[in-house]
């Protein structure tokens, strides 16, 4: 990947790790459920933004690659990845 996508993908992390940690002052602090699962989901946004970077990532970079040197097992692999992320 280039430098540009991992410096982008490793502030983004970090910002998630803030958040994270967030939520867990926050069950610490007994704070509102309502307010904790609204927190979760924002952590869980920026996760699948971070995994859609790396995944665009990956199809430029990677996959290309694989597929001009007509590495078969390349579709495979792909499709193994889009169905973990999917879930």
């Amino acid at each position: 990947m280039s430098d540009d996508i991992q410096k982008q993908l490793m502030n983004r992390m970090s910002r998630i790790e803030g958040q994270v940690k967030g939520v867990k002052r926050m069950i610490d602090r007994n704070v509102y459920c309502d307010d904790i699962l609204n927190q979760m989901a924002a952590v869980q946004s920026a996760l699948h933004a971070v995994s859609r970077l790396l995944l665009e990532s990956h199809i430029h970079t990677c996959v290309i690659e694989k597929l001009e040197k007509k590495d078969p097992e390349v579709i495979s692999e792909f499709m193994t990845t889009i169905s973990k992320i999917m879930k």
